[in-house]
């Protein structure tokens, strides 16, 4: 085979593959916008009842996503071996944007696995216990932590004992 069909195969795989992950990412649920109907998928309480940042996570082909009164609620449900691991999409609140602590404004979304998180700050969530709290940009979280203490972290290296504990 000469060296010009060769490197045509490996372009041809390369777009294959870029077209695969365009296509996952463009599949992705868009975040929906919180309602008094949304009710915490543990707690089955109004989620707009619960003051600070929330979350929601859309499973397999469900439509609607399951809420979560707390981001630390949302993360533990990823982190519980009992729990769908066919997680197509996570949002949460991007604290950085929102202008009200109780009641982040609607187009505050962020997609989970791309936030910043400040964990162990003086912030308590829905639940009135510490919250794992998200930013869109570091930068934010950075002012965050000054202010509330904490530490950042990425979505991966929350530590379990810190989502379930």
């Amino acid at each position: 085979m000469s060296r010009l069909p060769l490197a045509l195969l490996f372009v041809g795989l390369l777009a294959g593959t870029t077209a695969c992950k365009e296509t996952e990412t463009a599949s992705l649920p868009p975040p929906v916008e919180l309602s008094i109907e949304a009710v915490g998928h543990y707690c089955q309480m109004h989620v707009l009842d619960h003051p600070g940042p929330k979350g929601q996570i859309f499973l397999g082909d469900m439509e609607a996503p399951l809420w979560f009164p707390s981001v630390r609620d949302t993360i533990a449900f990823t982190r519980l071996p009992e729990e769908s691991r066919r997680i197509r999409a996570i949002y949460v609140n991007d604290m950085g944007t929102a202008k009200n602590w109780d009641r982040p404004e609607d187009g505050t979304w962020v997609e989970a696995r791309s936030a910043w998180y400040v964990i162990g700050s003086r912030r308590t969530g829905g639940m009135g216990v510490l919250e794992t709290v998200p930013f869109a940009d570091k930068a934010a979280a950075e002012r965050f932590m000054t202010e509330n203490g904490g530490n950042i972290v990425r979505f991966d290296a929350i530590p379990d004992s810190y989502v379930l504990g």
